[in-house]
């Protein structure tokens, strides 16, 4: 790894400080307060990375397989996941999102970006052309 200099240091300190407070805001505005951040945690790498096995799951989550099997159960028993068999090994199960689990996400995702589109409005033209230019970058982050 090569060495920070204090103005990159200064602007890591900044991006985690930045980053963790605008997500436990976004957190807050959430459609379905029944639904622990875990839980739509992993509703949202089902979206993103389609049907899994528990397995798979605990490891994209970082939790360990008993875990992930408690959270699954739990999804399952709301409506939102269900289990299938495994197509290669009936030892496994694959875990999918239902339909109610996509309409969930959807407004989910609405309702977030609503407020976070409104409080962006108090940004400059200068500042959105910033934003713009940093969200891949964030994103590349974000899947590091």
């Amino acid at each position: 790894m090569t060495k920070l200099s204090e103005a990159d240091l200064a602007a890591v300190s900044s991006l985690r400080s930045a980053v963790m407070r605008l997500s436990r805001r976004l957190r807050h505005q959430r459609v379905d307060e029944s639904l622990s951040p875990t839980e739509m945690s992993v509703l949202g790498t089902l979206a993103r990375c389609g049907s899994a096995t528990p397995g798979e799951l605990a490891r994209k989550e970082h939790v360990q397989p008993p875990s992930m099997t408690r959270i699954v159960a739990m999804l399952e028993a709301k409506g939102l996941v269900r289990r299938d068999p495994h197509p290669e090994d009936r030892r496994q199960v694959v875990v999918s999102r239902t339909e109610q689990a996509d309409a969930m996400l959807a407004e989910s995702r609405r309702k977030r970006n609503v407020w976070l589109a409104q409080l962006a409005e108090g940004l400059t033209d200068e500042e959105w052309a910033l934003l713009r230019e940093a969200a891949p970058v964030l994103e590349k982050l974000a899947h590091l």
